[in-house]
């Protein structure tokens, strides 16, 4: 097996112009192997850096993709389409994110939602969706994969914390770790879909060229329904700083819809809340939960606005900010986080 993996590494690290892109097939068997140590140490650590250099194309994704579907948890299926965010599991270390508040809002309005991620993980060791959730009193860490479907069917929040419910991929981030780069894998899992049914697949970005890698994966996965956001630090919050680019699918696969939202369009001022510290992000967040109109509310209400809009529960991007504000004041938002904490127990 170690000889079949020697191949991979030859195919993606023999340089500018010898290297080769992998097959889907070759990349779902390579990650295949990494995960379940059935390649070296060494060989491992040698791939990841050499197809880092090299680049992943949207086949190789996809085949990265089909192997985490087979080896990874998965919740079932309910009976209406999810938003699945997809977030850069290193965390944030610039700006508050607000993507929790965002998952409540959906939810509170019946869109159920899923996330993933772990620990604080290399290379930024950023504040992690764990540590928030549990700041908030909402502690998922040690919920089994059903425990946790059931609280997703109960509340429409579902999150799947990887070291408990997908070992296999902790291995991996020890090499991320040595190497001091992010693999094509921490690119591949922000458009991870550990669900069964029917999914709107969300995902930040940093560079331009990742929306064609991301859309190919896609489009060879069969997933149709997907929303691409040039967000905060490569999550999908959308800025206030800048226009929000935003890439949307089509009926045709092969095309983009192309938005650009402008935040001082909708009168929200253009600068983004700065993360300072946990207990202080999770005060903000504490303060729109209750309705308070700090800074972090057109944060809050600019965010969810749009994915209110996206999800298809409100018609225009302003419908979706007043259902927002709507959502916040009346309390709906508190007791989605309410109920969770007593399912919890």
């Amino acid at each position: 097996m170690t000889n079949k993996f020697r191949e991979f590494i030859q195919k993606v690290g023999s340089g500018n112009h010898t290297s080769d892109n992998l097959t889907r097939a070759e990349a779902a068997t390579a990650t295949k192997m990494m995960l379940l140590a059935e390649a070296t140490p060494t060989q491992i650590g040698a791939f990841l850096i050499a197809h880092r250099i090299k680049r992943p194309t949207g086949e190789e994704l996809a085949g990265m993709l089909d192997t985490y579907h087979e080896l990874g948890p998965k919740l079932s299926a309910i009976a209406q389409p999810v938003i699945v965010l997809g977030i850069p599991y290193d965390g944030r270390t610039r700006t508050a994110p607000i993507n929790i508040i965002t998952a409540l809002l959906l939810a509170a309005a019946g869109q159920p939602v899923i996330m993933h991620g772990g620990d604080r993980l290399p290379t930024k060791y950023g504040l992690p969706l764990i540590e928030i959730w549990q700041g908030l009193g909402i502690d998922w860490t040690g919920l089994s994969l059903e425990q946790t479907q059931g609280i997703f069917e109960e509340t429409g929040i579902g999150f799947i914390y990887t070291p408990k419910h997908f070992p296999l991929n902790q291995t991996l981030w020890e090499y991320r770790d040595q190497l001091g780069k992010r693999p094509p894998l921490a690119t591949m899992e922000l458009i991870w879909c550990p669900y069964m049914g029917e999914a709107n697949i969300i995902a930040g970005f940093v560079h331009p060229p990742t929306e064609a890698i991301f859309q190919a994966a896609l489009g060879l996965r069969g997933i149709t329904k997907y929303t691409f956001v040039k967000g905060l630090e490569g999550s999908c919050d959308l800025p206030r700083d800048r226009t929000a680019i935003i890439g949307l699918s089509s009926s045709s696969p092969e095309t983009l819809t192309r938005l650009q939202l402008s935040p001082r369009e909708y009168g929200f001022s253009t600068k983004n809340v700065p993360l300072t510290t946990t207990e202080e992000l999770i005060q903000d967040m504490q303060g729109v939960l209750t309705g308070k109109a700090r800074e972090f509310m057109q944060t809050a209400l600019w965010n969810g606005g749009f994915y209110l809009w996206r999800s298809g529960i409100c018609p225009d991007m302003q419908a979706g900010i007043d259902k927002a504000a709507e959502l916040i004041t009346s309390g709906l938002l508190a007791a989605k986080l309410h109920q969770i904490k007593m399912l919890l127990g």
